[in-house]
């Protein structure tokens, strides 16, 4: 079986407690394998090892599940069947989850610093959540090992539930001693279980390599901020993001932006829930499922829709019917999409200090800035410190970006040779709340005392916004240009700050008549600086001023951007270019609207039609031809002062554009 990475991927969980007594009775092979290839699926993570701690294949250890019936071997049929039809069959170990070890071995479950175990409570459903720097390491160890033996070779290990847990159990106080660590401490404890993290996933990772060099191997629920040092561990990256599920439909394309900057295959994973894993009779909406998998595609990523299977072993076959129409389609776009690789002309660094969190809070700068940076269709990546930052025309430092002395220096280098840098908020700015780089041109005197004010844009970058003195509803800093800088905004204060003894009306007092003095908005060279965290105020109130003034700094400082489609702001673009003979640069154009129906549900249920979308491609060179994929129709285009112009005459959903 060939382990070659695959485009259209099954994630089937199949996490069955021993209160079933009827597991895989209805499970038939070859319908089974059937039912997938009829679907345009080309790689099913099965199971070995679900999250409550079962083995699904003939073992002699207490772990294969119950309600197996004796001399079925459920992991072993599906993955012979599924090879048959040459489908790879990469197999899904639970890690941290594991209800059976936890009710036999109590003194491996992780412990809270009051004693309390720290997954479920006895009252409540939930797993066991282990500890893996007590014995149940080696458990899991002897459980892979033979995962890899009876399966030699593998096609892939998918380790899932594998994000740092800080534990009191007496197996880690011991171990945080001898090292040194103090248990007392919050801070030590989480360093100590990032080691234990780091150390688990190199020797799991070289377990299974050294007994199949080809197979794929993901450590999942990882924070992708660590991303730069675990990627070694990684052969490629799957980014879980099921949009109803608690991830919601900003988390899968910022990450993605970050994960295929290091070159390694990526892959997004939504589901064909309603809401999250395990909705048993939960369907979404093909609309929804379609925006998900071109959206996924359209970044440069190959697709996997998550399922669970019936204890009984059988598999939806509505659900199928729905996964078959959206990867029919996938597959028919797969000679733009294969090995295509992004066009991006900027860089994005993430606000804040990094996070130990699998998800993000919504509402902050990163959410923000991905938002609006995909309205106004900039073609961008997410960059760190250690990026390689050369390629990119300007680099985004949103709101809170700590820029040490390493990152400073980086930075001028990029500006001497001919970079853009914006900042907002308080990114660059120093222990002394003073900038770093003197670049910038601007000198801080404190954060503002109003928590709101106003910005009253200069003719510089007035644009389309009415003239008025636009409310910013986070606080910013007091900036003043220094010699050789300009003033782009100034901010405007209201007549006072709102207390329980000072108001006026509803919220904030109304702006004064004459401006602070103060800049809002600053520009030296080839720096803007903008005094308020301006892509956390979009995230939380996303007032439309906001992405205008933002748009008006990239515009003084890219002046000449890739491309330019005049849809909606809700429609999304993306370049992408695909390498080889006859090479070809692929626009991708995506028109779904999501409606927020229901708390923490935004729900797409239709495909609205836009016509006659027109948009100009910056290229090096006349194309020979273009044309709408995977139609083939010929367009009509015209080649002028370096730019491609062509208009698409309708967008149904996803349309791919190419130009050859």
């Amino acid at each position: 079986m060939a382990n070659a990475f695959r485009q259209r991927q099954i994630h089937l969980d199949f996490h069955t407690s021993q209160w079933f007594s009827d597991v895989g009775a209805d499970f038939n092979a070859r319908d089974f394998a059937q039912t997938m290839k009829l679907a345009h699926v080309n790689s099913v993570t099965t199971f070995a090892k679900c999250c409550h701690g079962y083995l699904y294949f003939d073992t002699a250890v207490p772990a294969r599940h119950p309600g197996l019936k004796k001399g079925l071997d459920l992991t072993t049929a599906q993955v012979d069947a599924l090879h048959a039809e040459d489908i790879r069959a990469p197999l899904y170990i639970s890690v941290l989850f594991d209800d059976l070890a936890g009710d036999t071995h109590p003194e491996w479950i992780a412990r809270n610093p009051d004693g309390s175990n720290v997954g479920s409570k006895p009252l409540e459903p939930g797993w066991h959540v282990m500890d893996l720097s007590s014995p149940y390491q080696e458990y899991l160890a002897e459980q892979v090992q033979e995962v890899l033996t009876r399966f030699k070779p593998v096609d892939g290990i998918f380790f899932d539930i594998c994000y740092d847990v800080p534990s009191t159990n007496p197996y880690a106080m011991t171990a945080m001693l001898k090292q040194g660590f103090d248990p007392a401490n919050p801070a030590d404890r989480a360093r100590f279980a990032h080691e234990v993290s780091q150390a688990f996933m190199k020797r799991f990772y070289r377990m299974v390599i050294a007994s199949s060099p080809k197979a794929t191997v993901y450590f999942n629920s990882r924070p992708m901020d660590c991303l730069d040092t675990e990627i070694r561990t990684l052969t490629h990256v799957e980014i879980e993001a099921l949009p109803t599920g608690g991830w919601g439909y900003t988390y899968f394309p910022k990450n993605v932006r970050y994960a295929r900057t290091f070159g390694k295959p990526t892959m997004g994973m939504t589901a064909r829930f309603h809401r999250s894993w395990g909705d048993f009779g939960g369907l979404k909406p093909y609309a929804a499922l379609k925006y998900e998998v071109s959206q996924m595609l359209s970044l440069g990523a190959a697709c996997s829709i998550g399922d669970q299977l019936h204890p009984r072993g059988k598999l939806d076959p509505a659900a199928y019917d729905l996964i078959g129409k959206v990867y029919g389609y996938a597959e028919a776009c797969e000679p733009w999409t294969q090995n295509a690789k992004a066009v991006s002309q900027i860089g994005l660094f993430m606000a804040g200090a990094g996070s130990s969190n699998y998800m993000d809070e919504p509402g902050g700068a990163n959410e923000g800035a991905v938002r609006m940076l995909t309205q106004l269709k900039h073609q961008f990546d997410v960059v760190t410190a250690q990026s390689d930052l050369s390629a990119y025309a300007l680099l985004i430092l949103p709101d809170s970006v700590a820029v040490d002395a390493a990152l400073a220096q980086k930075l001028r280098a990029y500006l001497d040779k001919g970079g853009s840098l914006l900042f907002s908020g308080a990114s660059g700015l120093g222990v002394d709340h003073q900038p770093v780089l003197t670049e910038a041109g601007v000198t801080v005197e404190g954060e503002s005392p109003h928590k709101a004010t106003y910005i009253r844009f200069g003719s510089a970058i007035q644009g389309d916004e009415l003239p008025l003195d636009h409310v910013l509803y986070e606080r910013g800093w007091r900036l003043r240009p220094l010699e050789g800088a300009e003033t782009l905004a100034e901010v405007v204060e209201p007549y006072f700050e709102r207390n329980y003894r000072h108001y006026t009306s509803h919220v904030h007092a109304p702006p004064l008549k004459k401006a602070s003095g103060y800049a809002a908005v600053v520009r030296k060279g080839r720096v803007i600086t903008i005094a308020a965290p301006i892509f956390k105020a979009y995230g939380s109130h996303a007032a439309l001023p906001y992405r205008q003034l933002v748009q008006a700094c990239i515009n003084l400082l890219m002046p000449d951007r890739l491309i330019e489609v005049n849809g909606p702001s809700t429609m999304e673009v993306s370049v992408m270019h695909i390498p080889g003979r006859k090479p070809a640069t692929v626009v991708h154009l995506l028109q779904f609207v999501a409606d927020h129906r229901a708390p923490g549900i935004d729900m797409i249920e239709d495909i609205n039609p836009v016509y006659d979308t027109a948009l100009s491609l910056r290229l090096e060179a006349a194309p020979k031809q273009v044309y709408l994929a995977p139609s083939r129709q010929t367009l009509e285009f015209e080649y002028v002062d370096g730019r491609a112009r062509v208009v698409v005459p309708v967008i149904e959903g996803h349309q791919m554009v190419v130009f050859a």
